[in-house]
């Protein structure tokens, strides 16, 4: 996308690290969901894909095993030459949109019914993104989405999905919390939900448990040293 394009570059924002809704998805959970697109036929190694809530590219590495092209962007700078734009994925793109296949994102809750209605503007396939669980339910979000526009998938994970706010951690690798060592865990439920153009029939697919086989060597940071367990304590 050129840098000096009027629509885009004009209403580009951006914002404080502090306020983002930063839960960085595990690259397993990615390539879980694109295992299944193309266990349905989806040729993704010939079409390109937007991820508009990139972070620090932990959904646009494996995209990138996937996907012919990744395009990402964020509202926030993380500092990586790999971050196509810096700029807030809701504004009136007009003919500045990326030429995209999919729109592919783990969306801010609170922005994330506007984000699924925008991305099906751009994405000639379809849109999936990483939500909570809980996120299918509710009377507002029936009106202002499910009602006229429902999903095409819905992709529940049986087993958890560990999001830490700020970090991604390896829940095989123990840290320091609450002055005690323990593995990273959630209590909350995710699923992917799928959009696709053209679709009249709504599928409910669990994602069976699949963590193990989809981690890959070099997804995880090191543990930050704030989660080390201190010197001298009792393990």
């Amino acid at each position: 996308m050129s840098q000096n394009r009027s629509a885009a570059v004009m209403q580009q924002r951006h914002e404080a690290l502090d306020s983002l809704d930063d839960f960085p998805t595990p690259p397993w959970a990615t390539r879980a969901l694109c295992e299944q697109l193309v266990a349905r036929g989806h040729p993704l190694h010939l079409q390109h894909v937007w991820e508009p809530a990139c972070n620090r590219l932990h959904m646009v590495r494996p995209l990138g095993e996937y996907f012919d092209r990744v395009h990402a962007t964020d509202v926030h700078d993380y500092g990586d030459p790999r971050q196509d734009g810096v700029i807030d994925f809701l504004i009136d793109w007009g003919a500045d949109a990326p030429d995209v296949d999919w729109v592919i994102t783990n969306p801010p809750f609170r922005l994330a019914a506007d984000f699924i209605r925008h991305a099906l503007r751009f994405a000639r396939v379809g849109v999936a993104v990483f939500v909570r669980s809980a996120f299918v339910e509710g009377q507002g979000r029936y009106v202002e989405l499910f009602r006229d526009r429902p999903e095409a998938i819905v992709m529940p994970f049986v087993e958890r999905v560990a999001l830490w706010k700020g970090v991604l951690l390896d829940p095989d690798i123990k840290v320091w919390r609450d002055g005690r060592e323990s593995n990273p865990t959630s209590a909350t439920a995710y699923s992917w939900l799928v959009w696709t153009h053209g679709s009249e029939v709504s599928e409910h697919c669990r994602i069976a448990p699949c963590r193990q086989r989809l981690t890959r060597p070099g997804d995880y940071p090191p543990v930050p040293d704030h989660l080390k367990a201190p010197e001298g304590s009792l393990l």
